[in-house]
């Protein structure tokens, strides 16, 4: 019998057979993620949809008996390879565990599965009065699980912080089929080390979560946003210096460029200034008698670097058109070539004008034409790059700008991820921002926590 047809009759054996996909043509589908690679990927051996605690501790004891990866798997939006499978292996599937198993409004406080999807656990949240604040631009397909595989983070993280700021703890099943509790059901913990942390942000590379307790906070009463052209990058970044001098706090400040602006427009259309250089989104929330102070002073703001068109939202259509377009950029990117690439580099706040900028340059150099936004806020900057892999030298220059978007971004001191994570796309350049004797303690930790390397391989370093 050979190796494959040995593991897919454990499986078999051990869970629900209609729990277990193993066709090539299955394999594939859950193969890929968002990353949108160039070339074959290797497929995984087998697909399983987990239900339940007791089913994901039969397939490590499986996997370590058959010395073969697992891949745990939410809904694939990551755009880094973090849940590919370079090595084949069983990619845990966690579609079926998708289940709220509490809500405590008193505590405010949710426990959900990781396959719960986020915007639910949004919905949830305000059904109670509650908030969940970390939401990425897919968070209506992505899942929790992933999110906090990859610490995701979103366009209020500015205000509110990323996913790391919310997970309070977490079940694990370890490689060797133990389970392991990482925090508490409390606001505070300070015993011991934060193992929550130590998970968040993992990549499913330390341990498979299968369900976490995460912190809400108080609805905002209010939501308004605000968008204001220029005519140059400087003025813009500028203006959202003056912001945060100001003491103003919205909850996100987030930029296109001229390239996102008529993109968008082209597709999308949402009355968009396209002769404009760039664009700010603002949104703003909190108690109505506190808006109207809010957009006031951020108007002003505006008006003193120069902005020359600037939009409110007055109704919630119009709140949901300015919303709607800088969502749109991915999507409309992507119309412009057979592939389309994104990208995730961050700095602190005051070398943004400079990475806005050279990166535009860096592109013109080699003939790329990238649509620029991201969440200025925090000093992140997403790079959407359309390209058609089958042009050769499209590509090479596509690989040569992208290491030197990384080499510009260390320089300015900053880093690689600030929300996507590593994967595989991005863990040949890691070395450039994290110190070597840091990098040698996290593989110490990797063989530590999982030492026959069979929980999602290779990717990070």
């Amino acid at each position: 019998m050979s190796m494959k047809n040995s593991l897919i009759k454990d499986l078999e054996n051990n869970l629900p057979r209609r729990n277990v996909l193993s066709s090539r043509e299955e394999c594939y589908a859950y193969s890929v993620d968002a990353s949108n690679p160039k070339g074959d990927s290797s497929i995984a051996d087998a697909v399983v949809f987990v239900e339940n605690v007791e089913q994901v501790q039969k397939i490590v004891k499986i996997a370590n008996e058959h010395k073969i990866p697992i891949i745990c798997r939410g809904a694939g939006t990551n755009v880094v390879g973090a849940c590919a499978t370079p090595c084949g292996g069983i990619v845990l599937n966690f579609s079926r565990m998708n289940h709220i198993l509490s809500l405590n409004s008193q505590n405010m406080t949710i426990k959900v599965e990781p396959g719960v999807i986020v915007e639910d656990i949004r919905k949830a949240a305000q059904e109670q009065g509650l908030y969940y604040p970390p939401a990425p631009s897919n968070m209506k397909v992505s899942t929790i699980g992933g999110s906090i595989a990859q610490n995701s983070a979103g366009a209020e993280s500015f205000k509110y912080g990323t996913t790391k700021d919310y997970v309070l703890d977490l079940t694990v099943v370890m490689a060797d089929g133990q389970i392991l509790k990482t925090g508490s059901n409390t606001i505070k913990n300070a015993a011991g080390y934060n193992l929550t942390s130590l998970f968040t942000g993992s990549e499913g590379t330390l341990g498979i979560i299968v369900d976490a307790t995460l912190k809400l906070i108080p609805q905002p009463e209010v939501k308004k946003v605000l968008m204001a052209y220029f005519d140059t990058t400087e003025n813009s970044i500028m203006a959202v210096n003056s912001i945060i001098e100001k003491k103003i706090r919205p909850s996100t400040i987030d930029f296109m460029d001229k390239n996102a602006l008529q993109t968008v427009e082209r597709f999308y259309p949402a009355n968009l200034r396209i002769d404009k250089e760039c664009a700010l989104i603002i949104e703003i929330d909190g108690f109505e008698c506190d808006i109207e102070y809010q957009k006031d002073n951020i108007i002003n703001i505006m008006k003193e670097h120069n902005a020359t068109d600037i939009q409110y939202s007055s109704n919630e259509d119009e709140f949901n058109r300015i919303w709607m377009a800088r969502r749109s950029s991915m999507g409309a990117c992507a119309m412009l070539k057979p592939n389309v690439t994104t990208d995730d580099v961050i700095v602190p706040r005051e070398n943004l004008s400079k990475l806005v900028k050279r990166i535009q340059c860096i592109c013109e150099k080699y003939n790329l034409t990238p649509c620029l936004v991201g969440h200025v806020g925090d000093g992140s900057i997403h790079p959407q790059i359309p390209i058609d892999y089958k042009d050769e030298t499209e590509y090479k220059n596509y690989k040569l700008a992208k290491s030197e978007i990384y080499k510009l971004t260390a320089e300015l001191g900053g880093t690689i991820s600030g929300e996507h994570g590593i994967g595989s796309a991005k863990k040949e350049y890691l070395p450039g921002v994290i110190n070597a004797v840091a990098l040698n303690y996290m593989r110490t930790i990797k063989q530590t926590f999982d030492p026959n390397n069979i929980l999602n391989p290779y990717k990070i370093f």
